[in-house]
């Protein structure tokens, strides 16, 4: 067997707990708007085994400590999910902590893949049908009938959202999402992540059109002014 990976970040420190391996997987059947890495949207050749993906990452072994470990990011891992069980299943008798980073759209039958992992960071794109459509071009059932599987999981959840400006960055959509995620369980994190621009010139050297090429980035300092309020929602058991 083997798998497609794009690219192999040795230091990350942003994509779960303390430091990680992350582990870009090629492939995606949403073409997000805001998407910073349209270079992974078609699967590339497979290059690694699992036995070599497992080598490579158990190579930082020492810097990952009590909290650290492997993320499986993408592109989308799901597509890939028999290579990743198999890469797991070596990490595993190494005790290495993994993580998944999806947005919950693959080809279904999820218990394998998470009965696998220790936590998944799951990229909310949308709370509504037609917004996540016109979003990503996908179907948002998909990424419920993953939900139901996490649900039955038992893993630890971190939720992702990208805020983009007049898209998310209102009450309404602040309510809708706090509806969304109580439909999830074991959040134990919720982050906000800003809309930015820094893969703005991958679509001219790709020489793909670019939905976003004139959306502003987020700003930070709103972002993190609706996060607050979106806490108070979030907490407020009147929602």
């Amino acid at each position: 067997m083997m798998g497609a990976v794009d690219s192999i970040e040795s230091f990350g420190l942003v994509d779960g707990p303390g430091i990680r391996t992350v582990v870009f997987l090629s492939g995606c059947m949403l073409r997000c708007k805001y998407c910073h890495n349209p270079e992974m949207w078609v699967k590339g050749e497979d290059n690694f085994t699992p036995e070599d993906l497992a080598k490579r990452i158990l190579k930082n072994k020492n810097y990952f400590g009590d909290k650290g470990g492997v993320t499986f990011s993408g592109g989308e891992p799901l597509l890939q999910s028999k290579f990743v069980i198999e890469v797991c299943k070596i990490l595993k008798k190494e005790n290495i902590h993994i993580a998944l980073d999806t947005a919950g759209v693959g080809f279904g039958d999820y218990k394998d893949i998470l009965d696998m992992v220790d936590l998944v960071l799951l990229d909310v794109k949308h709370t509504d049908a037609l917004n996540y459509k016109d979003l990503t071009s996908g179907d948002i059932n998909e990424t419920l009938k993953f939900i139901d599987a996490l649900n039955e999981s038992g893993k630890e959840v971190w939720i992702r959202q990208v805020i983009v400006p007049g898209l998310h960055d209102n009450k309404d959509y602040l309510i809708s999402l706090n509806k969304f995620i109580k439909n999830i369980k074991n959040v134990t994190r919720i982050d906000f992540l800003p809309y930015h621009k820094l893969g703005i010139e991958k679509y001219e050297a790709l020489k793909i059109y670019n939905p976003y090429e004139n959306m502003p980035a987020m700003d930070k300092d709103k972002c993190d002014k609706l996060y607050e309020e979106f806490m108070q929602i979030y907490k407020n058991e009147d929602y």
